[in-house]
Formats: C-alpha cells, structure tokens, sequence
C-alpha cells in the first residue's frame, strides 16, 4: 500500500484530492463529483452525462401545507468552497449553500463535505442541514447521494450475500426497448428488445432491490474488466429516517448507487420530514464511505463483495469517526451509552417472566410507543437484546430521548416511561425493564407470527411473463412483479376462507389483501373468512380480537361477526395507510395494531365466523397485508 500523504489541488472550476490509490475531481464551488480515477481507470463515473449528472448530492421539497411525498427536486450545487482540514493525514473541504429571501432554494443552509484519508481506498462524505427559527416553514419528503456509473463498464450489482446479478442497461429503459407495465408506476418495465437478449422477457424495477435499514450498510457495483468495486457503506442508521425496518432504495439499472437518508418509501406521507413555522432543525447525514477495491486475475464477483463486507465492518467498528472537522458530529467521547435487560410479562403463556430474546431495543425523539417508526427529524439508536433481553446501546448523541423495544413473538410496541438524557460521557443502566403486551384473555386462536412482516404467508409464484430471474427460488420471493393479481386467479369467484384448525397459514393465507379486477375493468373490494369453533361461549363477557397489520395503502378495513349483512361493522379503521407496498414488492410498510372488543353476544356455541372486508376498490393497489390476527377469551377465563 501507498505511503503519499493526501494532497489537494485546487483549479479554476474543480479541485481533486489525491491520496496515491485514488483521485477524487469535484465542481467548485459546486461540491458535484464529477470524476473518480481508480486503478488505471481514468473516470469511473458516467463520462457519457453532463458533470453535473455524476456524484451529487440532491433533496426533494415543498411548501408547507402541501400533501403528498412529492416535490421539487434540487440537486445541491455548492456556492462557496472552504478548505477544512489539508494536511499529509487528511484533507476535509467543505462546499456550501446558504439561504436568503430572495432566494427559490429550500430554506436551508447546506455544507456538504468531503474527506479523503492517507492510505485509504476510498473517502467519505456528509453534510450539515440547518433550518432557522425565523425562516419559512417547508416539507423534506426525500434527501440522498447519488452515484451513476459507467454503464460500459459496471454491469454486475451487489446488494447481499443472495442479492447479487448482471443487470440490464440503462438504454434497456428506453421507450422502444421496454413496455410500462402500469402508468401509476412507471418504474416497472417490462424488457421487450433489450440490448443482450438474456434478459428479454424480465420486469426491471428499483424498488425490486429496496432494503431495510438494519441490512443496508454495503451495496454497489463490479467492472470485470478491469476487476473493479464501488461500493457504498453506510456505517451507521443514526442519521437515516424510520428506524431498522424503514426500506430504501440501494443501487438500481443506470447504473445508479444511492446513499438513503430521508424517504418515505413504503411508508407515505408519515415520514415526510415537516418543519412548522418558527420551528429550528439541525442534523447531520453521515458521514458515508465511498470504497474502492480491485482483484486480479478474478473470475467473478466475490472477493470484491467479501472484501467489501470486511471494509464495512472495519467502518462499523470505527463509529463514531474521529476525523470529521465538524463540531456538529461529535466523537465518541462526547456521547453517552445505555443498558439494561428486556423481558416480557404474559401471564397467559408463562407465569415467570419471559427473556426478551432478540428484541429491538433503540433510543429515539421523545413520542408515543411506536412513534419511532414516523420520526424522521432526530437521530436514532438501535440495537438487538441478546438471548437473555440484554442489551447495550453505544455511541448516544447529547440529548433527551425515550426508550423503545418491541419483542419478535409479541405484538405491540414498548415504551420506557422516563424521558432518557444524555450527557457526553454518561453510562446509564435502565436495569430490568418489563413489557407487558396487549392481552385480556387466553388465546383462542390465532393466525400467522408477529414479527411485523407478512412473509410468512403464502406468496405465489409469480406470472411467467413477469418474471425477475434474481428472485427465482428466492427466499424473497414476494419482491417479483405482479403478484396482487395472482389473488383473483387464486379465487376467481370466492375469496379467501380459512378455517381455524384446519387451514395452514404458509399455505392458505394469501399475503396480501387486494382487491378483485372485474370484467369490465373496475376493482372490488374483498371481504375474507375465518371460521372457528367455540366449545362454549360466556354471552355476558367481551372477547378480545388483535389484528396487527405489516402494511395498508388506501385501505378501510371492516370487522364483522357472524353477520355479513348487518347494518354496520363491529369495528372499522376507517380509511388508512399510503405505504404503496403492494405495488413495490415489499412485505411491510408501517406496523399499526387495532385491539378490538368482540361482545359474547355475537358469538355462538359451535361454528363461527369472522368477516375481514377491505372495502377500498380504487386500483389493484390498495389492500392490506396482516402480521398476526389473534382472538382472545374472556379476561376471567382460565389461562392454558
């Protein structure tokens, strides 16, 4: 490995730092990477686009009050260049933008950095937001880094150990190469006359390669000739919106590598960041590393995916960085650190506490038990309990936070009571904290695992015509094309029955509830059965019925017993949910929970059932998917 030390030149329109392995050329003042020279290849960015269309930072936003996860999108370009940090270690240059009334720019100021380090593959990047109190009130649906590469050059993309494939061009995309399956969603395409026949007849589409925040820590792209890797880490989620499960986008055709802060992708408009009037915001995105690695004589893809595995470990084992100049990220010794233990009290399933094995324990902005998921102005903390509900949150920023968990196995979400300061330096034990789930009686039965995913029902196969070669006897098998409308031929003239005892929920739940295309082209809603028996029935007492949901979209789902015909619902949650997971092959959006009373006059001795009606019919993307359904008795029954 080299030993020069970093240097830094400065030209009239562009500076580049230069550390020996790689040279690093961005616009100036505008902050755009325009180049990046690795390994004998002069530019592994697309030469083909305009500078400006190369590396770049870019955000989406709106004026206050507007509704949607729409906006104007603003590619970032710097007004002013400042040298930090330039030593033979180090160099930091910062490029800013400020805001001022004249201005049709989003109200912020925004310092976008970059750091390159001596002997290091690679560099890092992170930026500064800041809103002030007395500036304009705006919505912040998206922000993000973007890379496109040289589509000549970087055709194989990695995502995960089992996510990995050759990709089809960005030309593949084009208007007489490709059919638009659905106009709502122009992002699916069918291939009709790709450039490489192999990949003719596939359905190409990036939300085909979204990922949940705890696995997205590296993602990007290989050249075999030269044997070549861009990767990007993301060696933290502190800084990323919705938690461990919020899904974003990584690296799609183009071929394009993304750095996902803030999106509300699979959750709506509930994680569009809204700033009020008079209300100040500050946060740092980042810092992400930008790695670069080669191998000779290589005939596929995994040393550089391995490698890239181990430089993101190195990187998440270095977090907090010490290097970033900024005072606004703090190093470890000016954050605080938290533990405890986590067990679970049901006194229906187990008179002792239960170890809250695995459980998702993270510090986030104080709210309600489960707010965490919509947060996505503060910064969050996550981590997983071990066996035994022992958990260690490290590395904390300054400030007041509340603790929440929730426990794979039970449903509904924890919240610590006490609202959580952190001071630099501080170690706080919580000891034993106790999370009592939602329960009133003994279960009767129940549907499905709560884990907050509906991938544990039956997810069909999908039409041949349709087909995304990757996901073929995958356990992802839900991200293929079009599997909403493999319900109705499923049951083309009857919706779904299931029957409590019988019925086998891998196999006769479908996933999804959607609607039923009609003849004539229009959509109805679906109404689902689940028959049961009750040995006996206390008419005078309430049962319970929990249903949690892993997603809804334009959805109204309706709760009956007994009575399909009866004048109004037992319960309704009336019209929820923009998650759009259906149509973009997910398996979640946001966890929402609805505990329902069932009076024992609606129930009889013998057979039962439960009418599930999801009565929005606009498109074929509408529906729910459940996480878990569970009917509980009577809260004086014996437990068993």
């Amino acid at each position: 490995m080299t030993s020069l030390g970093v240097q830094l030149h400065i030209q009239d329109h562009h500076v580049v730092m230069d550390n020996g392995i790689l040279q690093v050329t961005l616009s100036k003042p505008g902050g755009i990477v325009t180049g990046i020279q690795y390994n004998g290849m002069d530019n592994l960015l697309e030469v083909l686009n305009e500078e400006a269309n190369r590396g770049y930072w870019d955000l989406v936003w709106s004026k206050a009050g507007s509704i949607g996860t729409t906006g104007t999108f603003d590619r970032i370009i710097g007004t002013k260049f400042t040298v930090i940090v330039e030593s033979e270690e180090q160099v930091e240059i910062s490029f800013t933008r400020e805001w001022d009334h004249k201005d049709k720019n989003v109200p912020l100021n925004i310092d976008k950095r970059f750091i390159m380090l001596r002997n290091s593959s690679g560099f890092y990047s992170y930026a500064i937001y800041e809103h002030l109190k007395e500036w304009p009130p705006f919505n912040l649906p998206q922000t993000r880094i973007t890379f496109k590469l040289r589509k000549e050059k970087f055709q194989y993309m990695a995502i995960a150990d089992n996510r990995q494939r050759y990709m089809p061009l960005p030309d593949d995309r084009l208007p007489d190469r490709c059919q638009i399956l659905n106009s709502d969603f122009p992002e699916a395409v069918l291939l009709v006359n790709p450039i490489e026949p192999q990949y003719k007849g596939e359905v190409d589409d990036k939300y085909q390669y979204s990922c949940e925040n705890q696995n997205l820590q590296v993602h990007g792209w290989i050249c075999m000739d030269p044997h070549v890797g861009f990767w990007q880490i993301t060696p933290s989620d502190e800084f990323r919106s919705g938690g461990p499960l919020k899904q974003n986008l990584t690296s799609h055709v183009g071929p394009v590598c993304l750095a996902m802060f803030l999106s509300a992708h699979y959750t709506g408009e509930d994680l569009v960041l809204k700033l009020k009037q008079n209300e100040p915001w500050k946060k740092v995105f980042g810092p992400v590393f930008i790695y670069l690695n080669s191998a000779s004589d290589a005939k596929d893809s995994s040393p550089l995916w391995d490698d890239a595995k181990k430089q993101m470990m190195n990187e998440v084992q270095s977090w907090p960085y010490e290097f970033p100049a900024s005072n606004d990220f703090p190093p470890s010794k000016q954050r605080g650190n938290v533990s405890g233990r986590i067990r679970v009290r049901d006194s229906f399933i187990c008179d002792n506490y239960i170890l809250g094995n695995d459980a998702y324990v993270g510090l986030a902005p104080p709210g309600d038990a489960g707010s965490w998921q919509r947060d996505c102005k503060g910064y969050q903390f996550w981590t997983r309990a071990d066996k035994n509900g022992h958990y260690t949150i490290k590395d904390i920023r300054e400030g007041d936070y509340n603790l929440y968990a929730w426990v794979p196995g039970f449903i509904g979400d924890y919240r610590y009571g006490v609202t959580i300061n952190i001071t630099p330096g501080c170690e706080i034990d919580l000891g034993d904290l106790v999370y009592e789930p939602p329960r009133d009686g003994p279960t009767l039965w129940e549907i499905g695992v709560p884990d907050r995913s509906a991938a544990e029902f039956y997810v069909p196969d999908p039409n041949p015509k349709y087909i995304n070669k990757l996901y073929v006897n995958h356990p992802d098998r839900f991200r293929q094309y079009g599997l909403w409308e493999r319900y109705a031929e499923l049951y083309p003239n009857e919706d779904l029955v299931y029957t409590i005892g019988s019925s086998d929920y891998t196999k006769d739940w479908f996933f999804a509830q959607v609607t039923r295309k009609k003849d004539d082209g229009t959509y109805q809603g679906t109404t689902w059965k689940i028959k049961f028996q009750l040995d006996n029935v206390s008419q005078n007492k309430t049962y319970k019925l929990r249903i949690a949901l892993a997603t809804a979209n334009i959805a109204k789902l309706q709760i009956g017993v007994n009575d399909s015909q009866a004048d109004r619902p037992l319960f309704t949650t009336g019209v929820i949910g923009h998650d759009n997971t259906i149509c973009r092959h997910g398996i979640h959006g946001l966890y929402r929970l609805y505990s329902i009373d069932v009076p024992g006059t609606l129930l009889v001795k013998g057979d039962n059932t439960l009418f599930l009606t999801q009565a929005m019919n606009t498109s074929p993307f509408v529906g729910i998917m459940y996480d878990y359904i569970r009917l509980e008795g009577p809260s004086s029954s014996t437990s068993t």
